[in-house]
């Protein structure tokens, strides 16, 4: 499988350690299967003054499946919902998985687990609105041994 990494910088050794905490599946390496989405993620940095980069990757999900705890999110429901408010408030659940797959929580998403949060809508109401957002995709790797072994770094484009 094809993945990308949208960066600053070219990213051809990636490592767990440089990744924020508290994002949407806990800290690990963030990568996805939609090239388009790792492009527009690069616009962040170009608004700063920073380069861009398009990293491109190469992953084995089926030896990665088969040898290692997954964690996937078909759709956004509640256990998605509620997995991204425990990691976006510090919780360490994340960590029984090795890799987790799933929708971003990106602006328009967070838009609504914010009025969820804030109490002024339900968790109903907000699960309602989420089935609207158009599907993206994105996988974090908590495990760095899987980066090791499996993520083999093709390429990087500037953008």
């Amino acid at each position: 499988m094809i993945i990308y990494h949208g960066s600053y910088c070219l990213v051809d050794k990636p490592h767990i350690s440089f990744s924020r905490d508290d994002l949407d599946f806990g800290k690990g390496f963030y990568v996805t299967a939609i090239q388009e989405q790792a492009i527009n993620w690069t616009n962040r940095f170009k608004i700063r003054g920073h380069k861009a980069h398009l990293n491109i990757y190469t992953l084995s999900i089926e030896e990665i499946t088969k040898n290692y705890k997954v964690k996937e999110f078909l759709s956004y429901d509640m256990e998605w919902l509620d997995f991204i408010l425990d990691c976006r408030n510090g919780s360490k659940d994340y960590l029984k998985y090795d890799v987790i797959i799933g929708g971003i929580a990106d602006d328009r998403v967070y838009n609504t687990i914010e009025l969820y949060q804030d109490k002024l809508i339900d968790k109903e109401e907000a699960l309602k609105r989420l089935k609207y957002c158009k599907p993206n995709h994105q996988m974090c790797i908590v495990n760095q041994e899987i980066i090791e072994k499996y993520l083999k770094y093709e390429d990087s484009k500037e953008v």
